[in-house]
């Protein structure tokens, strides 16, 4: 089995799309420096798609084993751009690689050279932040001057154009782009707001090819695509993508599958939940009986609702803008948390913590997903290790950690005060008050809740 290695080398979570055959179309979001694998079996194809404030951008694009048994990998900005992106196959020389590695830097320099007229051209489609700096690029395939601009400081690097499309020749520079590499090996993808080099101490030297891969011409006339449905958001919603019927033929005649030229959608109040687990979990959604000033009062005994994930599933669940509680595995405590409301009465927007205040059955997470990349919470098991002391039991028999504010089964148990304050520190989760613990908002009122059970 091959592996699709992404890494996140920004100081921010960045949420990806998946497409086609990876991750089982769900999103996925990797934290500051981290990274995730994902498995990418030979035939299969799909895309990796950043996404920024609630917008996809730039994209790896993956065919496994494909053409003579040879990998086809590339980065595109077709549908835009937020940050910088490169892949190769592992192996490869640190200095072989696709894509630029300082894109966004790129585009900033070219763009602050652009006399005003040629800037006019591209508002709308150049999206700059309060300091007046390009964030953000539209996709280059709705606007010629946008492609324009971006081939003067990354033809080449990237697909810009669509490429060799139903008997259009496309550009070259970006033809080229599809072009085979050598064998099925696993695939890097480094995506960062800085230098996304696989190895940024060693400078871009070309594109690890094989000799001959092909480049279509004018005269190429590629099969014509069948239409497919993909899932994506989720399942949320469906997109509709050009898929190539004969995925076997030449790199440079391919057509490309523009599984991300579809726009995104919010997916409505709620949550999105991660089951992040090797077995099937039922997740239960209390409403406060009231709330106050800082001050709730917490339902333990009737649930909203309830849904069933199977192992490392995610699902968006949709509640009312009016709802203020929490979601947890299973109905009995002691039992983590994940507290949170759909929209504030002040901003508008969601809010949400983790909290081990009535005790803790496995790690959670809380992330924003309008685009902010913000989130908080842990993946560490800090049950296993735990001394007997803290440690509880649910009514199964699980073992878990005991409440620290204590219920009606008995005040709080101070040695998992000390045990979770020594693992965690003070702000990431709540352990004992109700103060110091830094809450996720997400301004399009939906939160990303993943809980991790062993």
């Amino acid at each position: 089995m091959h592996y699709l290695r992404i890494k996140n080398r920004s100081n921010h979570a960045q949420t990806f799309q998946c497409h086609g055959a990876y991750n089982g179309g769900k999103d996925l979001t990797i934290m500051a420096n981290g990274e995730a694998n994902i498995e990418a079996p030979d035939g299969t194809s799909g895309a990796i798609i950043a996404v920024h404030d609630g917008v996809i951008g730039e994209q790896c694009e993956i065919t496994k084993s494909g053409w003579m048994g040879n990998d086809t990998i590339d980065i595109s900005n077709i549908v835009g751009a937020g940050g910088n992106m490169t892949c190769q196959q592992v192996g490869d020389p640190a200095g072989k690689y696709k894509g630029h590695e300082t894109f966004m830097q790129a585009c900033n320099t070219a763009y602050h050279k652009l006399p005003q007229a040629k800037k006019d051209q591209l508002k709308g489609h150049v999206f700059l932040d309060g300091s007046g700096n390009v964030k953000r690029i539209g996709p280059p395939k709705d606007s010629q001057p946008l492609e324009q601009f971006v081939r003067t400081f990354a033809n080449g690097r990237t697909y810009i154009g669509v490429g060799a499309w139903g008997g259009n020749a496309g550009n070259p520079e970006d033809n080229k782009q599809s072009s085979a590499g050598k064998g099925s090996k696993d695939i890097l993808i480094v995506y960062s707001n800085g230098n996304a080099a696989p190895d940024p101490s060693k400078p871009f030297t070309g594109q690890s090819i094989q000799g001959f891969a092909m480049v279509a011409t004018a005269n190429t006339q590629p099969d014509q695509p069948q239409q497919v449905a993909l899932a994506a958001k989720n399942d949320v919603n469906a997109i509709s993508v050009n898929k190539v019927e004969n995925a076997s033929q030449p790199a440079g005649a391919a057509i490309k599958t523009l599984a991300a030229a579809a726009t995104t959608s919010a997916p409505g109040p709620g949550i999105q939940l991660t089951n992040h687990s090797a077995k099937k979990n039922t997740y239960y959604f209390y409403d406060n009986y009231w709330n106050g000033n800082g001050t709730a009062g917490a339902n333990f005994d009737h649930p909203l609702k309830h849904v069933e994930l199977a192992p490392n599933q995610t699902v968006h669940v949709p509640l009312s803008v009016s709802f203020k509680g929490r979601v947890q595995r299973g109905r009995a405590l002691p039992a983590t948390w994940g507290e949170f409301q759909v929209k504030a009465s002040n901003d508008g927007k969601a809010h949400g913590d983790i909290s081990l205040q009535q005790g803790c059955d496995g790690a959670a997470t809380v992330a924003s997903t309008d685009g902010t990349g913000v989130s908080n919470g842990f993946t560490k098991n800090i049950v296993r290790g735990a001394p007997a002391a803290a440690l509880g039991k649910k009514p199964d028999g699980e073992v878990v950690l005991a409440s620290t504010e204590g219920n009606w089964n008995g005040p709080g148990n101070q040695a998992a005060v000390d045990w979770e304050n020594k693992q965690l520190g003070q702000g990431k989760a709540y352990i004992k008050g109700g103060t110091g613990v830094p809450d996720i908002a997400s301004k399009n009122n939906c939160l990303h809740f993943t809980f991790y059970v062993v």
